[in-house]
């Protein structure tokens, strides 16, 4: 049976072209639907939307705050001069949530508001896995709506910066990462953009000085609007090229001085810190007038306490998890006890700050893989486009989320209303 699966999977796989079902010559993908119900759908989207408004507010704190308060949420210095700008009317273009299901509801761990990946698994792949398995698509639709609202996006960029006509818009990522490469062209393609082009970042070329400072692509051809969605910020910003010069830096200067657009925008990467959690925490502990109460309500439904220093947990005996504010896919992610280590994770990003959020377990569901069952844990992303609850999937991997988990579509039973 487990050859049949493994036949049946790479048949259905391999009919879709360019998509990563293999990550690091393993399977990714998995052959299988979760079936949800339809008060899971509707549970998802509202925490989505609610959580979502707590982090648009404190982003405007975040926005006015003196530089001090911005190192102690972890941000690097460099990043100062540039995480105060306003290109958009709203914080991000897209976001993703992660959820984990518990006994006492959905809890967010953390919000991917920068660079988020897991699109086009979401908004084109599940359903793909939907209509085989003959169930009801939660994402119908939302792929036309990401579009959209990467155009409106697209739209009031390049107003911003004072582009009247059609805007050039490139998409850019590293060309060797599969992942990374054929994402930026999937959302290319649902924006269906006149004038736009995939050019790999080594490719872009930044005249910094000069009456015709931009940034250009090979052909010399100026880009009026840079959409680097899966290039993160705090990569960005360290970027040195050869002769030690800052492309990343002259890069955001640019920006800055509105010779070029770019998303996802700077306020993006302002709610990226997993420090923004402590401090709306800790808001809310202190009872802050910043915050109503319904606002207080939705922060304990929804959020973990979680902290900058890590004696709350010690005091009370819970256990907790450690994490860098800027780590990605797991990476240097530690659950501890009594501040001993019981699991880690890799040791990336040991040079960010850490912020300690109480521990929560992930549901565990078996899952058709091809070499058979296997127990996982499942972790619930859920998109915000353009500040409006989007598509949303599983993940299921080890206890701690990482790049090596599956992706497991989801489907309903029944029609969706």
């Amino acid at each position: 049976m487990e050859g049949n699966h493994k036949q049946a999977r790479n048949h259905f796989y391999n009919k879709i072209t360019d998509f990563w079902d293999r990550l690091y010559n393993q399977e990714y993908a998995l052959f299988d639907c979760l079936e949800i119900e339809h008060s899971e759908v509707t549970e998802i989207r509202k925490a989505t939307k609610e959580v979502y408004s707590i982090f648009k507010k404190i982003n405007q704190v975040c926005q006015q705050a003196p530089d001090e308060t911005l190192e102690q949420l972890g941000f690097p210095k460099q990043a100062f001069p540039f995480l105060r700008m306003k290109l958009l009317p709203y914080e991000t273009v897209i976001g993703r949530f992660d959820f984990v299901k518990t006994k006492e509801g959905l809890k967010v761990i953390e919000f991917n508001s920068d660079t988020p990946t897991f699109i086009r698994e979401l908004f084109e792949i599940n359903s793909l896995v939907c209509k085989h398995f003959e169930l009801q698509d939660p994402n119908d639709g939302e792929v036309e709506e990401l579009g959209r609202a990467i155009r409106n996006s697209v739209y009031h960029c390049a107003k911003t910066i004072g582009v009247s006509n059609h805007p050039y818009v490139v998409f850019t990522a590293h060309e060797e990462d599969i992942e990374d490469r054929e994402t930026m062209k999937f959302l290319m393609k649902v924006a269906q953009i006149k004038d736009s082009a995939f050019v790999p970042l080594h490719q872009l070329q930044i005249i910094s000085e000069g009456s015709n400072k931009g940034v250009y692509d090979p052909t010399g051809k100026r880009i009026s609007i840079v959409y680097r969605h899966t290039y993160p910020l705090e990569a960005l910003l360290d970027d040195i090229i050869e002769d030690q010069f800052p492309i990343g830096i002259e890069f955001m200067k640019l920006v800055q001085a509105r010779a070029v657009g770019m998303l996802n925008p700077v306020s993006a990467f302002l709610m990226q810190s997993k420090a923004v959690m402590a401090l709306i925490w800790g808001m809310m502990e202190a009872q802050h007038s910043y915050f109503t109460e319904k606002d207080r309500e939705s922060i304990r439904r929804y959020f973990l306490p979680t902290y900058l220093d890590e004696d709350p947990f010690i005091e009370k005996n819970e256990v907790y998890v450690s994490k860098p504010v800027f780590g990605r896919e797991g990476n240097t992610v530690e659950v501890k006890d009594a501040g001993k280590a019981v699991v880690t994770q890799g040791e990336s990003y040991q040079h960010y700050l850490k912020v300690y959020q109480k521990y929560v377990d992930l549901p565990e569901k078996m899952v058709k893989t091809e070499n058979g069952q296997k127990k996982s844990y499942l972790l619930i992303g859920s998109f915000i486009i353009n500040e409006k609850p989007s598509a949303f999937g599983f993940r299921a991997g080890d206890k701690i989320t990482n790049n090596l988990s599956y992706f497991l579509p989801c489907g309903v039973k029944g029609a969706i209303t």
